[in-house]
């Protein structure tokens, strides 16, 4: 049985990834901050509950050391924990603004990866999932036909554009381990207000997707709900 570790599933894209993959058959560790959302949110879902903070090496390295006790292995890591920053005026930043905003979408991804490696490495077909943005594309965000380009949050496309970038930085030096990104595109969750057009299932096409490809599918690719497509 696959065994699917899954940050910032207590609600939106993490919660819809973990119920399809639970659906699917999938041993699925709901990790999340808080404790009641993400018991709550394990519960309601026929999952198991790990509470992860992205942002504090000790708390990872907890769940990391919660799921060698308990499972022993995992299958597929899904890197989904985010937040989005201050939008508008780039003039009104700061550079707590920008630390934050990394240290959840670019090095909480570093500290769970590295945490979970060894975890991974006891698979026969491992996995990571990072769940990167359309948002950091300069090809997406410079055509005016695309939403992508009509939104102004500097930190938040900042951050998706080097996680996209870390991603095939990983793939290229995790022979071992398929490592791939995933675009949801514009869809509903609280990180935009609920205004995108998309439903979470139709944002989370993509992640199941890569989470659920047969071996051999290939690294360092982006993907989104529709296929591969190219980064720039």
């Amino acid at each position: 049985m696959t065994i699917t570790f899954i940050t910032g599933a207590n609600k939106g894209l993490g919660r819809e990834t973990a119920r399809r993959l639970v659906g699917l058959g999938h041993t699925v560790l709901v990790g999340a901050r808080d404790p009641e959302q993400g018991a709550e949110a394990a519960a309601a879902l026929g999952a198991r509950f790990v509470r992860v903070d992205v942002t504090d090496d000790a708390s990872v390295a907890a769940a990391a050391a919660d799921v060698a006790e308990r499972e022993g292995r995992i299958d597929v890591l899904v890197n989904n924990a985010g937040i989005h920053g201050p939008s508008g005026d780039p003039g009104r930043l700061t550079g707590a603004d920008a630390l934050a905003v990394f240290d959840v979408n670019l090095a909480g991804v570093v500290r769970t990866t590295t945490a979970f490696l060894p975890l991974l490495r006891r698979s026969s077909d491992p996995v990571i999932v990072n769940v990167s943005s359309g948002m950091g594309s300069l090809a997406f965000t410079h055509d005016p036909s695309r939403a992508e380009s009509h939104a102004l949050a500097p930190l938040y496309t900042a951050s998706k554009a080097a996680l996209t970038m870390l991603t095939t930085q990983y793939a290229k030096a995790l022979p071992d381990i398929r490592v791939n990104a995933a675009d949801p595109g514009y869809t509903a969750t609280d990180l935009n207000g609920h205004s995108g057009p998309q439903t979470v299932t139709e944002g989370t096409d993509a992640i199941v997707t890569l989470a659920t490809e047969k071996p051999g599918s290939g690294s360092g690719r982006f993907v989104d709900r529709y296929g591969e497509i190219a980064w720039s």
